[in-house]
Parts: structure tokens; sequence; C-alpha cells
């Protein structure tokens, strides 16, 4: 028989997501909880699972992240519907997880702040390694978290919730049309730290998709296959966009020729900005808002649409008519003459004709009898 821990551990999408909220490395978590980084990745994929005093340790750890970043509503981490947090690990404890009572689910609204609070403050930091501009960094996670509540059943039930938005995000940010924005032509203020400013020099002088493939995988921490999902790359193409971003930044800056040290020096880049998201009631407010203004937006549309239509039924005519051709110039016809002078013959025929009476000849009149 299974003996099960009295420490509850986190499914391996949450974990990731936990520890990301507490802004914390795999390097660092795997330095607490006494095990490797590879080890600690492979916790976050679920092609492992933790044991023994590992396993409490990792939980309590996980745990504690949730204490301090959902401080506001405490009694929300665990008890979590929405976010599939389970009663306890399917590794050490066989069987379907008990069921929650209904009373006990939270409501629409409170998971996704859960998520929100949970995910955008890290996230906020990462979008803000592809941009370089802390507005539309978190303009984008706003954006993303806007779509994710107007699609929140879709979201809700999507095995990776945190994926969802951060690919959102990362789309947006990302886009190519900020460059026609009068806000955005103007650089920001770089970090102070003088390696820093090198080291994001570095990642913008990057392409879009090797900047991303690098931020997902040494800042992120995913794997080779989920980082190639998120970008829709294949696993190869990922690789390829990995080695030569590595050795772009390599090239620059030779202290970062290990992975290990650009994971480290990305984290805390990210960690130096102070970034804070909005709240989470804002961006619902945000969405609901957006939602009614294009809901208003179509309706006018189609309102304006139908009347078009209308006028045009009601002035258009009910039978063809054909064109009138144009003119065309009537050719054949011989050019008009002036009359030429008369000749002696002529001359003669035209006096005899005047002598003449104007009735005719004599044969041509009626004769009494």
């Amino acid at each position: 028989m299974t003996q099960t821990s009295a420490v509850p551990l986190p499914p391996p999408e949450e974990r990731r997501r936990l520890r990301e909220a507490g802004a914390l490395t795999q390097a660092q978590v795997a330095e607490r909880v006494g095990v490797s980084r590879e080890t600690v990745r492979a916790w976050e994929s679920g092609r492992t699972a933790p044991r023994g005093r590992r396993r409490d340790a990792y939980a309590q750890l996980l745990w504690s992240i949730a204490d301090k970043t959902g401080s506001q509503e405490p009694e929300e981490v665990h008890d979590m519907t929405a976010l599939q947090y389970l009663a306890e690990s399917t590794a050490t404890a066989p069987g379907p997880p008990p069921e929650r009572p209904a009373e006990s689910r939270l409501t629409p609204a409170q998971a996704f702040d859960a998520l929100y609070a949970f995910c955008a403050p890290a996230l906020v930091r990462q979008t803000f390694l592809l941009t370089g501009r802390r507005e539309l960094a978190r303009e984008s996670v706003e954006r993303a978290f806007q779509n994710a509540w107007q699609r929140w059943p879709e979201v809700a039930r999507d095995r990776d919730p945190a994926g969802w938005v951060r690919a959102a995000a990362y789309e947006f940010a990302l886009s190519p049309w900020h460059r026609f924005r009068p806000r955005y032509r103007h650089p920001e203020p770089p970090p102070s730290d003088a390696f820093d400013r090198a080291l994001l020099d570095v990642l913008l002088q990057l392409p879009p998709p090797q900047r991303r493939t690098l931020v997902l995988y040494d800042g992120v921490g995913l794997d080779l296959p989920e980082t190639a999902a998120e970008t829709e790359a294949s696993t190869r193409a990922a690789a390829k966009r990995l080695m030569n971003a590595r050795t772009a930044v390599a090239a620059r800056l030779p202290d970062l020729s290990d992975p290990s040290a650009l994971h480290r020096r990305l984290a805390e880049l990210a960690s130096t900005e102070r970034l804070r998201a909005a709240k989470p009631m804002v961006v619902r407010d945000g969405s609901e808002r957006r939602a009614r203004f294009w809901t208003r937006a179509a309706i006018a549309f189609t309102v304006a649409l139908i009347g078009t239509t209308a006028l045009t039924l009601r002035t258009a005519p009910t039978h063809y008519e054909p064109r009138v051709p144009p003119g065309s110039t009537v050719r054949g016809v011989p050019p008009r003459m002036a009359p030429g002078p008369l000749s002696e013959k002529e001359r003669e025929l035209r006096e005899k004709l005047r002598k003449q009476m104007q009735s005719g000849p004599e044969r041509l009149l009626p004769q009494v009898t």
C-alpha cells in the first residue's frame, strides 16, 4: 500500500506557474530542494515525480510561494477548481481525486483573479525581455488577459491556461504594427546596470522567433518540445533557433556562453525592473468594456448595412433597360457640291423653258368639245 504524504503536491503545469509567480529560477529551486536543475525541469514537465523527503521539501516550497503570492485572498489558493489543483498528487495517491462540494468551488471571476494573480507579475517581466518596453509589456499582458476573460470557458478548460495567456501576450508584444504607434517610436530609458543594458541590447537585436525561443527555454524554463509547441515550430527548428540565439549572445557577451549563467542573468534582468500589473478587476472591466464596444459597433454596422440594402431595393429599377448605343458617323454620303457656271447649251435650254407656258404643253390641257 502506498503511503500518502501529508503535503499535497500540485500537478506539473501548476508547479512551473508557482515558480514563476515567486520569481524563482529552476536553479534556485533545485538549490533549495537539493537536486539538479534538470531534475526540477523534469518535475515541472511531468516526466518524473518527486518522492520521499525531496517531494515534501518541494511541495512545501511551492505552497509557501502560493501563500506569498496569494496574500490578498489566501483562502482561495487551496480551493482553485478552475486551475485544476488536486488534493493529493497522482504519483503518490492512486485513484481518482476526491470531488469537492459545489459550494466550495470558485466563481469564474474568482478563478480568473486567481490565475491573474499567479501569472501576471511574472508574465510582465518575461514580456519586458521580449520588447524592452515597460509600458508595452504591461499592455500586452492586460490585452492577453482581456482576451482570456472574453473566452474564459475555453481558457478555464485548457490544459495549460497560463500557457494560453502567455502565447497571447507574446503575440501581441511582438506585433510589428507597434512601430507605427506614436508612443512607441522613441526608446524607453534603459536599465541602470551596464551589463543589463548590454544583455537587453543583444536580446532586442535578435530576430523575434529566436528571441521568443530563448526567453521561453532559458528564461521561463520550458523544455524543447514545449517551446516548439508554443512557438508553432518543429522541435528541430526550435533547437536551431535556440542555438543561433545562444551563439549571438555569447559573441557579444562571452560571460554568458554557459546556459546556466544565461538563465540566471535573464532572471536577474527580469527581476530588476519593478514592473507591476494592473488589478484583476481593472482587467476584467476593460475586457467587458471592449466587448461591449465591439458588440455595439457590430450592431451599428449591421443596421447600416440593412438600411443601405433597403434603400438600394427601393430605388433600384424593376426591369432591364438596355443602354443607348453611342452615336457613330454615317459613311458613304457624297459630299455636297456647289453649282458651277452654265454651259452654252444649258443657257439655251433655260431660255427656251422660260418662254414656254407654265401650265405645260397644249397636248396636256383639256379641250372643250
